[in-house]
C-alpha cells in the first residue's frame, strides 16, 4: 500500500481502496490478484467492526466454552427448574425450521446433492456462475470441478464462501453446509465470525477476510 507507511496515508483507506478497485477489474477479468501484508502493523480493520465483531464472539463463542464437570442428578435439575434456574437454548442449526416458499422450499430435500443445490441457488437468486465465483472468491476451475462432480464434497470454507456470494440467510447457509456434510459451530471462532457476517447481511467476502485475518483464522475462498 504505497504512502501507508512511513508517509502516513490511513491503512484502513488504503485498504479499502485497494480492494475495491481489484473487486472492480475482476468482475471483467479472470485472474488471481494477492495482497502481501508483511506484518499485523500493516493492515488495519475498522475499529467499529472489530468491536462489534468481539462482542458477538463475547456473546456466542465463550458461552460454549462454559466448563461442565458432570450432568445433573434428576432431583438437582428439578429443583433448579423449580427455582428457574435452568433455560434450555438449542443452537440455531438445530432449531424447528419453519414452512417457507422460494429459496427454502428450493433447500428443503436434504437427498439433494451440494452441486445441485447450488445451482438451483444461483439461479433462484438470478445470478450468473461466473458472478458467484468471483463473489465467493473461488478459482473458476475449483467452481468447475464442484459444478460438474455431483460426487464432489468442497471443504466447508468453500462452501462457506459460496453461501457469502449468494448472500443466503443463516438458515439457509445452514442448509446449504449440511449438503456438503458441514454446520456452522459456536464451538469455533471461526464460525462465529462468519456467522456474525451473515447475521448482519454484510455479503463482502474481503471484508469477512479482514476479520479473519485480524484473528489469526483461515481465509475464505482462497
Amino acid at each position: 500500500m504505497i504512502s501507508s507507511g512511513i508517509y502516513g496515508y490511513p491503512k484502513e483507506e488504503a485498504l479499502a481502496v485497494a480492494t475495491s478497485v481489484i473487486q472492480d477489474f475482476l468482475a471483467d477479468h479472470d485472474l488471481d490478484v494477492y495482497l502481501a501484508v508483511f506484518d499485523k502493523t500493516s493492515f488495519a480493520v475498522s475499529e467499529k467492526l472489530l468491536g462489534e465483531v468481539a462482542s458477538y464472539i463475547d456473546e456466542h463463542y465463550a458461552a460454549e466454552h462454559k466448563i461442565r464437570r458432570r450432568e445433573l442428578l434428576d432431583v438437582e435439575r428439578a429443583a433448579l427448574e423449580e427455582a428457574d434456574l435452568i433455560r434450555y437454548s438449542l443452537p440455531s442449526f438445530l432449531e424447528s425450521r419453519k414452512v417457507g416458499t422460494g429459496i427454502d422450499d428450493l433447500v428443503g430435500n436434504l437427498d439433494e446433492p451440494f452441486s445441485e443445490t447450488l445451482l438451483r441457488l444461483i439461479d433462484a437468486k438470478g445470478k450468473t456462475d461466473v458472478e458467484i465465483y468471483k463473489r465467493a472468491n473461488l478459482d473458476r476451475k475449483l467452481f468447475s470441478k464442484i459444478r460438474v462432480g455431483k460426487g464432489y464434497t468442497p471443504s466447508k470454507r468453500t462452501a462457506i464462501a459460496l453461501a457469502v456470494a449468494l448472500e443466503l440467510s443463516l438458515e439457509e447457509t445452514d442448509d446449504l453446509l449440511k449438503r456438503a456434510g458441514y454446520a456452522l459451530s459456536h464451538s469455533q471462532k471461526f464460525d462465529v465470525i462468519v456467522e456474525y457476517f451473515i447475521v448482519n447481511g454484510n455479503y463482502d467476502i474481503f471484508k469477512i477476510n479482514e476479520v479473519l485475518f485480524e484473528y489469526d483464522q483461515p481465509l475464505l475462498g482462497v
